[in-house]
């Protein structure tokens, strides 16, 4: 695997009809992170294709749980990443979503104060009126008293955000799937064994299994990218 843009775009394209891709990392026997963050996992190619899938994507979901504990900076991109979008007839910067119930969420963090632009809090009715996220972030609510995600997939998508990529956490990764919304799951692997008690990369009710097609294995230093795409 050789880590150019077009090696990354022949092997995670841009489609052309609306898809929700999410992307993981978890460790060779299961772990979605090592002492609660997933930054213990990464390894050599991981950032690249990290960066690769946010580049091509036309917003960026995220729960709000994942945001306070992996401490999300501003959704900002490399001058390069953002010629190719210009490029390609896109906005510069992806739409950043944030899914949130409760509305807990700390204005002064970058991903609201230093965003290039206003991020989205996809959250329901019964949510707090006076939460202070509100005054920095458009915040829909999609659901009478929880977030209904395939309302929210649908507000994208009449906004032209036909690419979503989601990155987690393993709760919203399990709604997601519940609701029968994904389509797509980059998944890469990390040379570790982690033991411990941490939780695979998805978590939420129970639902009839979906069939995945593995459209590419690719190792590179020891790390393994995995694409699979909805049959």
């Amino acid at each position: 695997m050789i880590l150019t843009r077009d090696a990354l775009l022949a092997h995670y394209p841009r489609a052309a009809h609306p898809v929700l891709r999410a992307n993981f990392i978890a460790s060779a026997d299961g772990a979605v992170a090592v002492d609660g963050l997933s930054a213990g996992l990464q390894g050599p190619g991981d950032k690249e294709v990290f960066d690769h899938l946010r580049t091509v994507c036309d917003a960026l979901v995220v729960a709000g749980g994942t945001v306070r504990a992996e401490r999300y900076d501003a959704l900002r991109l490399t001058e390069a990443d953002r010629a190719w979008r210009r490029a390609n007839g896109l906005p510069e910067f992806p739409l950043m979503v944030i899914v949130s119930g409760s509305l807990d969420l700390d204005p002064e963090q970058l991903i609201f104060s230093d965003a290039p632009a206003r991020p989205i809090v996809l959250t329901h009715h019964a949510a707090p009126a006076g939460a202070p996220v509100r005054e920095v972030a458009e915040v829909i609510a999609v659901g009478d008293d929880h977030v209904d995600l395939a309302a929210g997939v649908r507000l994208l998508h009449e906004r032209g955000a036909t690419q979503v990529l989601c990155e987690g956490g393993p709760g919203l990764f399990g709604a997601l799937i519940a609701a029968d919304l994904v389509d797509e799951l980059c998944l890469t692997v990390a040379p570790l064994l982690t033991g411990g008690a941490a939780g695979r990369i998805a978590h939420g009710p129970p639902t009839p299994p979906r069939r995945m097609s593995l459209r590419h294995a690719l190792p590179y230093e020891d790390m393994l990218f995995l694409r699979y795409v909805r049959i």
